[in-house]
């Protein structure tokens, strides 16, 4: 990695935004659908992904090869980066502390929620149109609910951190003032992707859902 640092950072960044970064709103706004719509307009967001054409490659390419990669070597900079708030008070200099606190956060968030949903439709236990059920029961567990808003949170804040960072590193933002704007803007946005998922959150703990999973369950007894 070292040989390769410059590219492999570059390549990094890249994944961040690219895809990863489009992957973050269309989960965002998938979930806010719950909030929106109910169960109905859940379960209708949910289907519209998994009906497009070539979804499994669209997943693999679009999102598993670019997380693992983005995921594994932000460990990889995170390992190697010198925290310096001590030294230096600057809000940059905690912007970038957090950056890689909320970079390992997210990493694990990430694969355990992908894991508590994903991975059940994968092996059968449960099926798309039950994903909303199976979030009602996940969110209505207060152990599981506090770490989903800090999960969220961090990806939320990684997520808007790093497109500032991205901004700057590849030339786009360049003076004090663009980066100063800029700043604002992302952190703008780090409240409205973070609000939308805690919205999202609340939605799933809903009565709605609850109908929705006893609803579920009882399908379930009669198979």
């Amino acid at each position: 990695m070292k040989g390769n640092s410059y590219l492999s950072r570059k390549i990094h960044s890249l994944l961040g935004v690219i895809p990863l970064g489009l992957f973050i709103i269309e989960h965002m706004l998938t979930n806010y659908s719950a909030f929106e719509g109910g169960p109905q307009r859940f379960n209708d967001s949910v289907k519209f992904l998994n009906d497009l054409p070539l979804v499994f490659f669209l997943e693999l390419f679009g999102i598993w090869l670019p997380l693992i990669f983005h995921g594994v070597y932000g460990l990889y900079v995170a390992y190697q980066s010198n925290a310096n708030t001590g030294r230096f008070q600057y809000g940059r200099n905690w912007a970038f502390t957090l950056q890689r606190i909320s970079g390992v956060i997210t990493f694990i968030f990430v694969f355990w929620h992908l894991y508590q949903t994903r991975f059940q439709v994968m092996i059968g236990k449960v099926t798309h149109e039950e994903l909303g059920a199976l979030m009602h029961g996940i969110t209505t567990n207060n152990f599981y609910f506090v770490l989903y808003l800090i999960g969220i949170v961090s990806v939320a804040f990684h997520f808007s951190n790093g497109m500032w960072s991205f901004l700057v590193s590849w030339g786009i933002t360049v003076g004090p003032r663009a980066q100063r704007i800029s700043s604002r803007i992302w952190m703008c946005v780090f409240v409205i992707v973070a609000l939308l998922f805690i919205l999202s959150l609340v939605s799933f703990r809903s009565s709605e859902f609850a109908a929705a999973a006893s609803a579920a369950q009882a399908v379930r007894n009669i198979v």
